[in-house]
């Protein structure tokens, strides 16, 4: 069964984001990271090399494969921000009509800036899917 990647390291979160070109996209990253620790009541932690993770929790699928993963998170890239909303997007569609600019994959809410989306909304979003998560998985 292949290796998960996407560990926990020991590289420091606030040193990777100050490492960020962009000024405006750190400065996103940053208030993601401090309503993140809000939210989880968890210290940022990096999962890979590029990952900013909150909390943890361990899954088991059917097929036997396990692993370990965050709870939610994000990732800066060159073209948009990744927000981790592990649960999915389907019992968020209240929220999600209302939000703001954005596109999504299976778990993952990509933005271009906080300024596209409405930040009340962001916070509820996050929450949920945190609360969710706890729902379904021992939550570390």
């Amino acid at each position: 069964m292949a290796e998960l990647k996407t560990k926990p390291t020991e590289e420091n979160p606030y040193e990777f984001l100050k490492g960020i070109e962009d000024d405006h996209k750190r400065t996103d990253c940053l208030e993601l990271l401090a309503l993140m620790e809000a939210i989880t009541d968890k210290k940022p932690k990096m999962w890979g090399t590029s990952i900013v993770g909150f909390g943890n929790y361990h899954y088991k699928y059917a097929s036997g494969r396990e692993g370990d993963y965050f709870v939610t998170g994000f990732l800066p890239r060159k073209q948009n921000i990744t927000i981790y909303i592990m649960p999915g997007f389907t019992r968020y569609e209240a929220v999600m009509s209302k939000i703001g600019k954005y596109k999504t994959g299976k778990s993952c809410f990509y933005i271009k800036k906080l300024a596209d989306i409405d930040r009340d909304l962001l916070q509820e979003l996050i929450s949920q899917s945190v609360e969710d998560m706890a729902k379904i998985y021992e939550c570390k």
